[in-house]
């Protein structure tokens, strides 16, 4: 299970659209990712929301192709968003994350489970570059703080995690709201650990993830879905040495309109 990752992603959500992506899986060839989440306008300029969805991932071992044989991560995630200026926008996240872990030698048997609360912030900027294409500068900062299945300390306390994201998305077709994404995202991070010794680890480079995605209104409904595929690199693992851990991942989000109270 990898816990140290690093951010700079090309892919965009639109207004209508709330694309759920995939997080790290850690090492794999393939891996499968599901979200379900709840948009809600939170005023009736439109300026503020919120996203709330749960996950689960699954993903194959490291010497086949079967995404989803193992069981990979369950996440409960809640964001708040604030278009408070002109092309800008930040939002503030809590989220739980519960994780087992794998050996790292075949047959790769279940090791136990990790756990995670993350606290995260982001600030974004938006180009219009011209009538269908838009491109997204973010950052985004995160708190991770890990323990075993019992709540006790493990190896790794603490994490601070860095990510820089570049977002660009073009408008297929006005029809269902038709948008497609392409991204990359890196990921930078620095770690507090418990074990061997109590340190701090380098700030470094960990992973690149590239990906691509078709998101749709789903006609006469309030739903948006997302279909994607992410090619995750993750720096020092064998699978980056055969093109990465290709995911395949849909999600499907509830939209929700303001209402006066």
């Amino acid at each position: 299970m990898k816990k140290i990752l690093a951010g700079l992603f090309l892919g965009t959500v639109g207004v209508a659209n709330a694309q759920i992506s995939p997080p790290g899986l850690g090492d794999a060839k393939t891996a499968f990712w599901t979200a379900f989440g709840v948009k809600k306008q939170m005023d009736s300029l439109g300026k503020k929301h919120s996203m709330s969805y749960i996950a689960l991932g699954r993903k194959s071992s490291p010497n086949d192709y079967n995404l989803l044989s193992k069981q990979a991560i369950f996440v409960l995630n809640h964001e708040v968003f604030h278009s408070f200026a002109k092309n800008q926008q930040y939002s503030y996240a809590l989220s739980y994350r519960r994780q087992p872990s794998y050996a790292s030698d075949s047959p790769y048997e279940n090791e136990g489970t990790e756990q995670e609360f993350r606290v995260y912030g982001r600030y974004s900027y938006t180009f219009s570059l011209n009538d269908k294409l838009k491109l997204k500068n973010t950052v985004r900062q995160e708190f991770r703080k890990f323990f075993d299945a019992d709540f006790h300390e493990v190896e790794e306390d603490f994490q601070l995690r860095t990510r820089l994201k570049s977002q660009l998305t073009y408008n297929l077709s006005e029809k269902n709201s038709q948008k497609l994404s392409l991204g990359v995202e890196a990921l930078l991070a620095t770690s507090y650990l418990n074990s061997p010794e109590s340190k701090w680890t380098s700030f470094d480079y960990k992973e690149l993830r590239v990906t691509a995605y078709y998101m749709f209104k789903i006609p006469n409904s309030p739903f948006t879905m997302d279909i994607g595929y992410m090619d995750d690199l993750i720096d020092g693992t064998e699978s980056i040495k055969h093109g990465g851990v290709h995911y395949f991942a849909a999600d499907l989000v509830w939209n929700l309109p303001f209402k006066h109270q």
